[in-house]
């Protein structure tokens, strides 16, 4: 499953540098960090909103649709950070065998 992400991480990084006139990636990143985080909070929101059309609707195709465009656009922003993937997944290991409860209580205030 992340090698699907391994996999776009390595074209978004290729697209940063690519000409924005032709790239959608090259594009958000000539509009800077911004209009990435614009983006992540667009699909974050339509996806919220597909959420709760499927619960009453018992339709989830959208759900997905719009998870992908979000996940997009988060690897979009983390690659504009230096980031990929393999932070994210890393972190999401590390909380194994530790409860959610547990882990929210180890943050930093």
């Amino acid at each position: 499953m992340s090698d699907v992400l391994e996999r776009l991480a390595q074209v978004l990084d290729a697209r940063k540098g690519a000409n924005p006139d032709t790239s959608y990636v090259a594009s958000l990143h000539a509009k800077g960090l911004n209009k990435i985080l614009e983006k992540v909070g667009e699909e974050c929101t339509e996806t919220l909103l597909a959420a709760k059309d499927a619960e009453l609707s018992g339709d989830t195709r959208d759900v997905v649709y719009e998870t992908a465009d979000l996940w997009f656009h988060s690897m979009v922003m983390l690659s504009r950070l230096g980031l990929g993937p393999k932070d994210v997944i890393d972190e999401l290991a590390s909380r194994f065998d530790l409860s959610g409860l547990e882990e929210k209580a180890s943050r930093k205030p």
